[in-house]
């Protein structure tokens, strides 16, 4: 691994962490013990990303083609709560909450990134 690819994903660990214990703060239902454990849920929401993710994505695409790609909010949502289900300190009350987090988690990212 070139030292650059090591950089930018610790970089991106970093900023999905951060923006997974803000959004701990502001959505209820979504709770977090701390920054260690938005670290794990990080790397485990890149993975999900990575892997599941796609796979989850081509298996509804009928139902996201007919609700104009809003299915998409769903399936993030599901995500998050793989990656709740998947580490512990992270814990996601409901599919709601988990779609509202993704959302967040996003927006969050964003800014953070267009920071960096």
């Amino acid at each position: 691994m070139k030292s650059e690819t090591k950089e930018g994903f610790l970089t991106r660990t970093l900023i999905n962490a951060v923006s997974i214990y803000i959004t701990a703060g502001i959505v209820k239902g979504v709770n977090i013990s701390g920054f260690g454990a938005a670290i794990v849920a990080s790397v485990v929401l890149g993975f999900v990303n990575a892997v599941i993710s796609p796979i989850l994505k081509f298996l509804s695409l009928p139902i996201n083609i007919l609700t104009l790609g809003l299915f998409t909010f769903i399936i993030n949502g599901v995500s998050v709560l793989i990656v709740s289900a998947a580490t512990s300190g992270f814990y996601v009350s409901n599919l709601g909450s988990a779609i509202i987090a993704s959302i967040i988690i996003s927006i969050i990212s964003s800014i953070i990134s267009f920071f960096i």
